[in-house]
């Protein structure tokens, strides 16, 4: 099964610099981006979109969805949860350490890097069983950052901060 693991575009958050779960739409720079980038992937024959729920992600599924193929969704898709770190500056954290697979350092209620990776791989693990060709997945940079993971493994120093795709980009995985 081959996979396109593309984040969402642009949301003011990820201009600004601060952790944010809440149901943040993308901006008009995301939505341009999305357009463009429905250009690029309208040659792909997928079967399905697979996106996170949060609106962010969902609003570029739909963009992107050339082919108007059923879009679903999946909890475990969700960006990693900043918990207490919520609205806050991503300057108040030291961002190698907060995305380091091994850090025993916690800034607050944060969700914990392996429990994020965890929740990718029985994701993964399930979309294995399902009988799809070709999947986009519309999802976040954290959720890419734990894609990385379960195709690559985890980096010896544990360090993922730089592994994470930007705003609608789009990376190819194989899935067997």
């Amino acid at each position: 099964m081959k996979i396109y693991l593309i984040r969402h575009g642009q949301c003011d958050s990820n201009v600004i610099g601060r952790y944010n779960f809440f149901d943040e739409d993308i901006n008009e720079v995301g939505i341009k981006q999305a357009e463009e980038l429905r250009e690029e992937i309208k040659n792909i024959n997928y079967d399905i979109v697979i996106s996170s729920p949060m609106i962010r992600a969902l609003h570029t599924a739909e963009i992107i969805n050339v082919r108007n193929k059923k879009i679903i969704t999946d909890e475990r898709l969700q960006e990693r949860n900043p918990g207490s770190l919520e609205g806050k500056s991503t300057k108040s954290t030291d961002r190698e350490e907060f995305w380091n697979y091994y850090t025993n350092v916690k800034y607050g209620t944060e969700e914990e890097v392996p429990h994020l990776c965890n929740r990718i791989k029985e994701f993964l693990d399930e979309l294995k069983t399902k009988n799809y060709e070709r999947v986009l997945i519309v999802a976040h940079s954290g959720v890419s950052k734990a894609f990385y993971v379960y195709f690559n493994g985890i980096p010896k120093d544990g360090k993922m901060l730089n592994l994470g795709l930007k705003n609608i980009e789009v990376k190819e995985y194989e899935l067997y």
